[in-house]
This record gives C-alpha cells, sequence and structure tokens, in this order.
C-alpha cells in the first residue's frame, strides 16, 4: 500500500492540471477573474457539502487514515477534498475553454 495514496493523487491531479494549462492548452484561464470567482463559488458550496458528509462525528464518507495527510479544514474535511475539487473543476474549465476556442476557428 502507497503511504497517502489519497493525497499523493491529489496533489498530482493539481500539478497536472496547471501544467496542462501552462505548457499544453495555454488558453490564459487562471489570468481571467471571472475563473477565480469560480473556484471561489465551488469552494463555497463544497464546504458545507463536503463538511456534512465527512464530519468526524457522524461521518458519511470515511478515508483510510494511512492515506491520507490528517489535515482537516474546516468541519472536519480533509485538505484533500480541496485539491481533486480544485483539479475537477479547472479541467472541465480547461477543456469547456479550449472546445470553444476550436468551434470558434471553425
Amino acid at each position: 500500500m502507497i503511504p497517502w495514496g489519497y493525497t499523493v493523487p491529489a496533489v498530482g491531479a493539481v500539478a497536472a492540471v496547471v501544467l496542462a494549462e501552462l505548457v499544453l492548452l495555454r488558453t490564459g484561464l487562471f489570468r481571467r477573474p471571472a475563473y477565480w470567482i469560480t473556484i471561489a463559488i465551488v469552494t463555497a458550496f463544497q464546504i458545507p457539502v463536503d463538511g456534512w458528509l465527512t464530519k468526524l462525528s457522524d461521518p458519511i464518507v470515511k478515508y483510510a487514515p494511512q492515506h491520507i495527510t490528517g489535515w482537516r479544514f474546516p468541519w472536519d474535511i480533509p485538505v484533500e477534498d480541496f485539491l481533486f475539487g480544485y483539479a475537477l473543476v479547472t479541467a472541465v474549465l480547461l477543456v469547456w475553454e479550449r472546445r470553444g476556442a476550436r468551434e470558434e476557428q471553425a
């Protein structure tokens, strides 16, 4: 078993998405205020939902302690969830931006 088996993929997902934008796609998404506002809105909704799902007092979703850092903030949310959430939303937006640019050229 890999130590931190959820942490390593979460960090890797963020790195892959950021590198894909900076090296491959180059959509300019990270320079747009609308992108950062979107991330803030997603995070604002993620906190209460994820907090309810992962609360240590009565968890619906449980994590193997050997696979996460153990850092939880706020409301017992594993920090890895925020990393995966960021990577997922950013990847979708990058594909959307890239696809939209291609359709405009056609």
